[in-house]
């Protein structure tokens, strides 16, 4: 039996040793924050009626975050109505509740539009699960059991500033930072220690910024680390040892409802980012006389952005404007090929595959590749809640074998290994 078969033999059995595996899913957009697995040997194409369902959940809780999935556990945040958010563990042989953690309150209740609700995706390091809810409450919970470590307020620590539809991001933990955006003048992007909760340091934008939606990733540009976040007015990009604001990108971004969401994507020092106000481009950092510059690329109202997000296989960027998913070439910004699909959807990626969560709740199977649209299987989740005038918002993961589907308080679980 390989290695790959002993994995998803553990995780039938629910037996697990505490350390994470290399085809777990732990954090949002998966392990290196690229929506991207390096799983193979998963199917090539779906049956007519889709894959096997292993199980689902219908009592999950609202929201509209992913999950993470880590040693035989999965992780996500949840509502019960407005007055009580939770980050939630569940087992990953049978979707079977094992505990749960109340961090606060639902942020901003009275948004317009209104969709209030949990948001983020928890991140989990170690034996650790980092939360981060829509009010802005961060907090450190032990793996096994959810019992409380530490817990800050972005809003009433930091001062935070949030959008119109309160705190979305999901945490980024590196080394023995766990970096968060509180938004506003005094302290735009703060470090914690992962540990403790204590401050490493604050960075204060200049134009003090409110948070925008998206999540910081981790950039080597010019010589120096530094985390990249797409903020209520722009992208920006701090020292990850000091929180010094090095750079900022404005082009892209929508300024009057702050709608930035997904998270940037990265090649070396190439940058893109995109809003469906707005449009999507790609940014070049640059270092001239020790400053770091963000440098326009290309840019076109047409190009990928917004909530449903955009991610990078090889060469090709793919994500969906309007109704359509594209393939754009990464470099130059050329759309290779649009086609309607299942229409707007989140997406996640896979040995050679793109697994596209329709925003009407359907899933499709499509062969990355430049050469066209090539559609490999789609099927409609059973049961499907009703999501009154929201959408199925929430991305998709693949973790050890397997496809989660997340919508509004109900979790799928599709067996999706393949033959050799």
């Amino acid at each position: 039996m390989n290695v790959r078969l002993l994995v998803l033999a553990a995780v039938g059995c629910g037996v697990w040793s505490g350390v994470a595996r290399a085809s777990d899913w732990p954090q949002w957009m998966g392990p290196q924050r690229t929506g991207v697995s390096q799983e193979k040997s998963l199917l090539k194409e779906w049956p007519k009626d889709g894959p096997k369902l292993l199980w689902r959940v219908k009592d999950l809780g609202y929201g509209f975050g992913s999950v993470a999935v880590s040693t035989g556990r999965i992780y996500l945040l949840c509502n019960e109505g407005k007055d009580s958010e939770s980050v939630v563990a569940r087992s990953a042989k049978d979707g079977g509740k094992l505990w749960s953690t109340r961090l606060g309150n639902v942020g901003n209740p009275d948004q317009q539009p209104n969709y209030p609700a949990a948001r983020s995706t928890p991140t989990v390091d170690g034996g650790f699960v980092y939360a981060l809810s829509s009010d802005g409450d961060i907090a450190c919970v032990e793996a096994a059991g959810g019992k409380l470590r530490w817990k800050k307020s972005l809003r009433t620590d930091f001062g935070g500033v949030p959008g119109i539809w309160a705190y979305s991001e999901s945490p980024l933990v590196d080394g023995d930072k766990v970096v968060v955006t509180p938004g506003g003048p005094g302290a735009t992007i703060v470090a914690l220690n992962k540990k403790t909760g204590d401050v490493i340091w604050k960075s204060a934008v200049p134009g003090g910024d409110r948070a925008g939606y998206a999540s910081a990733v981790v950039a080597e540009a010019g010589g120096v680390r530094q985390y990249v976040q797409f903020l209520g007015n722009g992208l920006v990009g701090v020292d990850a040892a000091t929180g010094k604001f090095l750079w900022r990108y404005d082009k892209t971004a929508e300024t009057k409802m702050g709608s930035q969401i997904a998270t940037p994507v990265l090649n070396g020092s190439l940058i893109y980012t995109g809003t469906n106000m707005v449009g999507g481009g790609l940014a070049k950092l640059e270092t001239t006389g020790g400053a770091i510059e963000a440098k326009p690329v290309y840019f076109a109202k047409k190009l990928p952005g917004g909530t449903s997000g955009y991610l990078r296989v090889g060469d090709y960027l793919y994500g969906t404007v309007g109704p359509s998913l594209l393939c754009v070439d990464f470099a130059t910004g050329d759309i290779k090929w649009q086609d309607r699909g299942v229409g707007a959807g989140s997406l996640c990626a896979a040995d050679g595959r793109l697994y596209v969560h329709g925003e009407n709740g359907e899933v499709a199977l499509v062969e990355a590749t430049s050469q066209g649209y090539h559609e490999k299987g789609r099927f409609s989740p059973p049961e499907q809640p009703d999501r009154s005038s929201a959408k199925s918002w929430n991305y998709p993961i693949i973790a050890n074998g397997r496809l989660y589907v997340r919508d509004l308080g109900v979790l799928y679980c599709y067996d999706i290994v393949g033959t050799k």
